[in-house]
């Protein structure tokens, strides 16, 4: 192929995570030049730097948190753009980790337990609240993230309140650890490498996973401004290389030079190993160490690229429960509106998404969002702006 055009060039932002995996591998292994793009990648220190330059038209697309342009089109805690998030990069992949001393307390409220699944872990955590004098502080990537709501999810499932019972703080995911380390935090939720790499560093412990809590759920997504998705002749060509690369990214005979790809300086400049490990669902916890969750992140088997318009409008119900945004029918629209198989489909993708399956504590989501979030004794009313 000769020369690429300038026209021909797309500038994507990331966040230095494992599950940017599926943009590095269209880039590296060369699906993008296949299909004629000139695929630029841009790494961002923060979640807040992505959005503004997602938002400003900087880059004209982005690995994103699920929720982000749920956000964006809704104008919460930001600005409004309208945006879309026609393909799914990947899937689970986030974490708890707790710090060396809460984990301690926390064996000792659940004595003989292991603290690997959800339920156990969180029932030991609300004891701990309990017992405390000072709030815990935990640590999560950003407002507009599962990380917050699913963090939120687990804690108000246990009976702990994360608005009146603990401290929640956002902090870029590749600071994760260092907090950690110096006491600012006593633990997070975070995609990895971060967890297994606290985890590596001796400062922490796992105690559940995001594929334990809400198994197959939609973690990061291509996000573009609507107005650039809609006219650009680029993007079909962008959705057949991100699905071929992200086929390529799913097969575990490609998994050493995946990781090998990912430990790169300019991607996620940490030990081959710790990806390779979080590529293959090997999970550190301290009771089963190198115990494999077999869907703890995946890109693309199970139609793991396909859009839900119901993945935006669970983000807008945790939105809505926690606070962030008052309950309307038109932001009820929008919400469902950013998911959008008929783009995921101008690519060639006829995949359909798998059903939903039921998070940890058995309360299947439902797309009427009012009656979903009365079974839920636990909210924070809406009262002022979020500041991101």
């Amino acid at each position: 192929m000769g020369a690429l055009e300038m026209s021909e060039r797309i500038v994507a932002a990331f966040v230095p995570l494992v599950d940017c995996a599926v943009l590095v591998a269209a880039r590296e292994r060369g699906f993008a030049s296949a299909v004629g793009l000139d695929l630029v990648l841009v790494k961002e220190p923060s979640w807040a730097s992505l959005r503004d330059h997602l938002s400003l038209g900087h880059v004209d697309c982005a690995h994103a948190l699920a929720p982000l342009p749920v956000a964006l089109t809704l104008g919460v805690g930001h600005v409004q753009v309208d945006c879309v998030a026609p393909f799914v990069l990947g899937r689970g992949g986030n974490a708890i980790t707790v710090s060396n001393r809460l984990f301690a307390e926390m064996q000792a409220a659940a004595p003989n337990q292991a603290l690997t699944e959800p339920v156990t872990a969180g029932r030991a955590l609300a004891a701990v609240v309990r017992r405390r004098k000072t709030s815990l502080t935990l640590g999560m990537v950003f407002p507009f993230s599962n990380h917050n709501f699913d963090l939120r999810y687990w804690l108000a499932a246990a009976g702990v309140h994360p608005d009146r019972d603990v401290r929640l703080v956002a902090i870029p995911p590749p600071l994760m650890v260092e907090s950690l380390s110096a006491g600012l935090v006593d633990g997070f939720c975070v995609g990895e490498p971060w967890n297994s790499l606290a985890v590596a560093h001796g400062l922490g412990h796992i105690v559940t996973t995001q594929s334990q809590l809400f198994p197959g759920a939609a973690e990061k997504v291509l996000a573009l401004r609507t107005a650039f998705a809609e006219r650009s002749e680029r993007l079909p060509l962008l959705l057949r290389a991100l699905d071929a690369a992200a086929a390529w990214a799913d097969d575990p005979a490609n998994r050493d030079a995946l990781a090998a790809l990912l430990a790169r300086p300019e991607y996620l400049g940490v030990p081959q190993p710790i990806v390779a490990a979080a590529l293959d669902g090997r999970v550190p916890f301290a009771s089963a160490a190198g115990h494999r969750i077999a869907d703890f992140l995946y890109f693309h088997r199970r139609a793991a690229n396909a859009p839900r318009e119901t993945d935006g409008l669970w983000a807008y119900a945790q939105m809505v429960r926690w606070g962030q945004i008052a309950a309307s029918d038109g932001a009820e629209r929008a919400a469902a509106s950013v998911f959008r198989p008929d783009l995921y489909r101008c690519g060639g993708n006829m995949a359909t998404a798998e059903p939903v399956l039921p998070p940890f504590d058995r309360v299947p989501f439902s797309s009427n969002v009012s009656a979903y979030l009365a079974q839920f004794e636990l909210h924070t009313p809406f009262a002022a702006a979020i500041s991101a």
